[in-house]
């Protein structure tokens, strides 16, 4: 019997500018480093189970995301200090892969989902 393959979890970022800003963010000064810090344990969090963030229900969307994105699904990682980490997965059987689209603190969160 032949062994069915194990699923790959990936992290990766919506757009090249998000990946240099993580990148920047830890070069940068102690609370930059610090959100760089959380951000890493997210993405291990997600690499171990993509679906740990929180469901977003689509009314509250940003149309921008549906747009640039054609998100299908979007979720939310709550980091430490108030920070909100959004991604929305895509995948098959083989593999799922984590898209990572925005963070912001608390209060630029709920500007963006119109809380």
């Amino acid at each position: 019997m032949k062994k069915k393959p194990e699923r790959i979890n990936r992290v990766i970022f919506a757009e090249p500018s998000l990946k240099k800003a993580f990148e920047d963010l830890e070069k940068g000064k102690y609370e930059d480093k610090q959100l760089a810090e959380f951000l890493k344990r997210a993405i291990r969090d997600l690499k171990e189970n993509p679906l740990c963030g929180i469901k977003i229900p689509s009314k509250l969307w940003p149309k921008e995301y549906i747009k640039k994105y054609e998100i299908t699904n979007l979720r939310k990682y709550d980091l430490p200090d108030g920070w909100r980490l959004i991604y929305t997965i895509e995948g098959n059987e083989l593999e799922i892969i984590s898209i990572l689209i925005e963070w912001f603190n608390h209060k630029d969160y709920d500007r963006k989902f119109k809380y």
